[in-house]
């Protein structure tokens, strides 16, 4: 009798582990204090997933504060960290190499993948060097196709952002389903919100043009139907020949521009010529690629940056006041 029971219990063990195996992903949090770990590898993404998941949350942005994205390299330990994620979410579109690598190398079964630029319409870099006057291979590979990634400067495209967020923080913790929607709302009419106010601001321009140290602003630009002239290409290292130079500062003196808009984690030293030569007035549009650590001190967010892009980009279109 005991003979058969010790048979039955084994099968019984080994059915439970093969059924096991076959599962889809346990959901849940793997932590003790019952927080998801959440990694970005973008810091508007990181913004948002704090926003919608709230307490329920941990996220860490692999980037650290003040570096250039696009100079990050992943390291061993980054990537030991990455594999103990519950969701890992990144922007896709070509932006984070590293990540698309990364990606890879995670098990599906255990982290929650969100590329979160799927199924997005994404603009091509061939469209800005063409109006831009640039040449080269600017822009990030996606697919057979170079294409602009800074999708999260478009409010309209972060929602889309945000919404995949929030589906994969429910995917892997339906238990607090309710809250990760309330929160998302509550962004999404934010995002809203923020979309009204540039809006109303683009309706007041005199001028559709403005000039940037590279061209990271075609989503901002294609949303209110105004004009990037961007003296570097689509990554911050592109730069113009001498004589791409001399006709920018043409095309600049051409459209009367009197701002020259420089982004925080680049050294701008070509918009800088650019700028001295046409004595134009250096202000700072940024491209939340990364927050510098003044701005991670001072308690800066996604909507506090965009709001102050609005005001120095009102100034570069000419809006009163």
């Amino acid at each position: 009798m005991k003979k058969t029971l010790l048979v039955l219990a084994v099968a019984a063990l080994t059915f439970s582990v093969l059924f096991t195996g076959c599962s889809p992903a346990v959901t849940g949090p793997k932590t003790e204090d019952g927080k998801l770990e959440v990694i970005a590898s973008l810091y508007p993404l990181e913004d948002f997933a704090k926003k919608i998941g709230g307490d329920h949350v941990r996220v860490t942005n692999l980037v650290p504060p003040g570096t250039e994205p696009h100079d990050f390299e992943l390291s061993p330990r980054d990537m030991a960290t990455l594999s103990e994620a519950d969701v890992f979410i990144y922007n896709g579109s070509g932006f984070e190499a590293w990540a698309e690598k990364a990606v890879e190398s995670l098990d599906p079964q255990k982290t929650v993948i969100v590329n979160s630029t799927e199924n997005l319409e994404l603009l091509p870099a061939s469209e800005h060097e063409e109006e831009h006057g640039s040449s080269g291979e600017h822009g990030h590979e996606h697919g057979n196709e170079a294409v602009d990634p800074h999708v999260w400067l478009d409010p309209t495209h972060a929602k889309q952002q945000a919404l995949r967020i929030r589906d994969a923080l429910i995917k892997k913790d339906p238990k607090h389903k309710a809250e990760y929607e309330k929160n998302y709302a509550a962004l999404a009419s934010q995002l809203d919100q923020l979309d009204r106010e540039f809006m109303e601001m683009v309706k007041k321009a005199p001028k559709k043009e403005f000039v940037v140290s590279h061209a990271a602003f075609g989503y901002l630009a294609n949303r209110y139907g105004l004009k990037q002239i961007a003296i570097s290409g689509i990554t911050p290292s592109d730069e113009p020949s001498p004589k791409e130079l001399q006709k920018m500062i043409e095309t600049v003196r051409h459209h009367q521009v009197h701002v020259i808009l420089f982004e925080t984690l680049v050294n701008p030293n070509v918009a800088k010529v650019v700028k001295d030569e046409v004595n134009a007035e250096a202000l700072t549009l940024n491209p939340l690629e990364g927050l510098t650590k003044e701005e991670v001190a001072r308690g800066a967010d996604y909507f506090s940056i965009m709001r102050q892009n609005k005001e120095n980009l009102a100034k570069a279109l000419g809006v009163a006041g």
